[in-house]
């Protein structure tokens, strides 16, 4: 018999961590980038978790854009060795970011054209690139929004993790997307061209979108990432409509 009283509810901490999905890793048991489950307040975006340990052993760990805001998603980055970078690549992957400041002290990083939309948010904000360690640092990339940023890693061959510059297609290919909430479609267009400028083949292998990652199948990233962004007819996409 239940002793609990009529009319009560169970503890919340009780009922999500039986329901939340754990962040997986991307490449096998033993990767030290994971994925997020989607997060709703972000409509359906995808956060990473990036370990990163410094030659003295110290953590660098870098957060690309925000997970739910819940005691699974905590515990896992506290127990990782908690956060020293929380990256926001575009104003539509923010969520709960004070929160997420105040537990981890982590520093929140993004372009500075969106560090408007966080008044009460400690931000360090960066014009073009901004470098966060040896092997990773950040680009300006605007067109689906003013500060548009991706995050590059040198680990793997080069992953590009792209918020929502870069994503998916069904057919297992990577695009941009032109939506009614387009800044900029144009300058999206010349920024995709630019990151084909930066890097190859051999140094940009794969990406990992910020939202669409149900197309990818299980997958948790785009491989031939290079090639797949070279395929692409830039003029021909120049003139596609805008997607509701």
């Amino acid at each position: 018999m239940s002793t609990s009283n009529p009319g009560s509810k169970p503890a919340i901490n009780e009922t999500t961590r039986t329901t939340i999905k754990l962040p997986q890793p991307i490449f096998d048991a033993n990767s030290r980038i994971h994925a997020f489950p989607p997060n709703r307040e972000t409509l359906g975006g995808t956060a990473y978790f990036i370990e990163v340990l410094s030659d003295g052993g110290l953590s660098s760990n870098i957060l690309v854009d925000c997970p739910a805001w819940n005691d699974t998603n905590v515990d896992f980055l506290i127990q990782q060795g908690g956060v020293e970078w929380l990256v926001i690549t575009h104003r539509g992957g923010s969520s709960r970011v004070r929160d997420w400041q105040s537990k981890l002290g982590c520093e929140v990083v993004l372009q500075e054209q969106e560090a408007y939309l966080l008044p009460q948010v400690d931000t360090n904000p960066f014009h073009r690139e901004r470098t966060l360690t040896p092997q990773h640092r950040l680009l300006w990339t605007p067109g689906h929004s003013p500060g548009s940023i991706c995050l590059y890693s040198a680990i793997h061959s080069g992953i590009l993790f792209t918020g929502r510059h870069i994503l998916p297609t069904r057919q297992g290919g990577a695009t941009p997307l032109r939506v009614s909430k387009t800044f900029h479609w144009p300058r999206q267009l010349q920024h995709i061209q630019r990151l084909l400028d930066e890097f190859t083949p051999q140094t940009l292998s794969y990406i990992c979108p910020g939202a669409n990652t149900g197309f990818l199948r299980g997958k948790r990233y785009i491989e031939q990432a290079y090639d797949k962004l070279a395929s692409l007819d830039l003029q021909e996409l120049s003139k596609s409509q805008a997607l509701l």
